[in-house]
């Protein structure tokens, strides 16, 4: 029988319903969890990264995982065209992995970002987002793995539940993308037409896209739950079809097929840095607007988002401690006005948090990045709110953003800050911005 592993990390929880699914078509579901032997994963005839919060979303949805061992057996498996379908969280490790759209030797190269429920134009809605939707094949979709019981007549209705499912990439990826039918899934209302108003298209994604596939057909990253309901079955069916004529191609030639290259490449023009024989290079140094006024903030209480991302980055080899600290920049007329702000609570809860001197940041052999949202939703919603709900004067714009500081005890932190950098553990190029952070300006 051909057996399905569901690979699952710490807050990985949809593997119920995934074996459920895997089941019903015909094949055997084989739990495989993050710390088992990489032995095991070898002899499984296809993956699913399921559904879930692994390790709590911490830094950003998928990265840490993406970051694991496992991971980089999965990419070996599936270039032995193997088939792997990422679910919700298992989409966006497979995206932060670089396994889709899997391009420049699975080079990051698209973001899975927060959801921006838009209609006629205007947010409407941001944050996570829990319904029933419709997806269709695309238009112009590549046949491949995962469509072999579908067609663009047949409409999906199936349920999503994500607060960062947004497809965010280059409009020249896009067009790429949607040249070669990798945008296989796109959302649609009950009739099949694409929109990209709220609710039809739930989370703001470009192109309507619900699932992106690699070019060699084998691996797709999809934000609906086709396991939830057997609405979703024709997509673990094809699996199963793809798997047994993947075993008689090889009974028949006796070697091992290989799986398409990648054809597509991306405009160097769209990198958000530059890369000089691997090192990241020219991050531009922060810099305040005048008339603004910081408010740095760090958890009283353990922060186990730095934690995590310390632990990980330690695994790979990098001798670290990191300070995480959410950011504010307030713009705003006056001293007084920037005091009534933080007296609303609304940058931060004096219960669990507390306010940080610039004057902390100063350790020796520190370095500090700030990473932003390219689009600040977190920023314009709490200058919204404070509009909407206080009589707090003169705030012109609030900006948001996490600032992450890196020191050691064992080597001088310049010489692996690149390293580090380059692993996106801190942000993804195609959602936001990352600066040097120097306190004393």
């Amino acid at each position: 029988m051909i057996r399905i592993g569901l690979i699952q990390f710490p807050g990985s929880n949809c593997e119920r319903e995934t074996a459920l699914a895997v089941k019903r078509v015909g094949m055997e579901p084989v739990e495989f969890l993050w710390n088992e032997s990489l032995e095991k994963l070898r002899n499984l005839d296809g993956y699913i990264l399921i559904g879930g919060f692994s390790y709590e979303d911490r830094s950003r949805a998928g990265i840490i995982a993406a970051l694991d061992p496992v991971i980089q057996e999965i990419k070996a498996q599936s270039e032995q065209g193997k088939p792997v379908l990422g679910i919700c969280n298992g989409a966006q490790i497979l995206v932060e992995s670089g396994l889709v759209p899997g391009l420049n030797h699975h080079e990051i190269s698209m973001a899975l970002t927060e959801n921006k429920r838009i209609a006629h134009g205007k947010i409407v809605g941001t944050g996570f987002y829990n319904a029933w939707v419709h997806m269709r094949l695309a238009e112009n979709h590549q046949h491949n793995a995962f469509t072999r019981h579908l067609t663009t007549q047949d409409f999906i209705h199936l349920p999503i539940a994500h607060a960062q499912g947004r497809f965010l990439m280059p409009d020249s990826l896009l067009k790429e993308i949607e040249q070669h039918g990798l945008n296989l899934f796109q959302y649609c209302d009950a009739q099949g037409h694409i929109s990209d108003n709220f609710p039809i298209n739930p989370n703001g994604s470009a192109g309507n896209i619900a699932a992106i596939t690699n070019h060699a057909g084998n691996v797709m990253a999809m934000m609906p739950h086709p396991e939830r309901t057997k609405n979703g079955d024709p997509i673990f069916a094809s699996m199963r079809d793809y798997i047994e004529e993947h075993y008689r191609s090889l009974d028949e030639s006796k070697t091992e097929p290989m799986s398409p290259k990648c054809s597509l490449t991306l405009d160097p023009a769209n990198k958000s840095r530059d890369v000089v024989d691997g090192m990241a290079v020219n991050f531009k140094n922060f810099s305040k607007t005048p008339s603004s006024q910081i408010c740095l903030v760090k958890l009283i209480i353990t922060d186990n988002q730095a934690l995590t991302v310390q632990k990980t980055l330690r695994r790979l080899g990098f001798p670290v401690t990191v300070n995480r600290f959410e950011h504010w920049e307030v713009d705003c007329d006056s001293a007084e006005s920037f005091a009534q702000l933080k007296k609303t609570g609304l940058l931060y809860s004096d219960r669990k948090e507390r306010e940080v001197s610039l004057n902390e940041l100063g350790a020796p052999n520190t370095l500090a990045y700030l990473v932003r949202a390219k689009e600040d939703l977190k920023g314009q919603q709490t200058l919204q709110t404070l509009n909407t709900h206080y009589a707090v004067p003169k705030i012109n714009t609030i900006n948001h953003g996490v600032l992450w500081q890196f020191t050691s005890d064992e080597t001088n932190v310049s010489a692996l800050i690149d390293h580090i950098l380059l692993t996106h553990i801190i942000g993804n190029p195609y959602a936001h911005e990352c600066y040097r952070y120097d306190h004393s300006l």
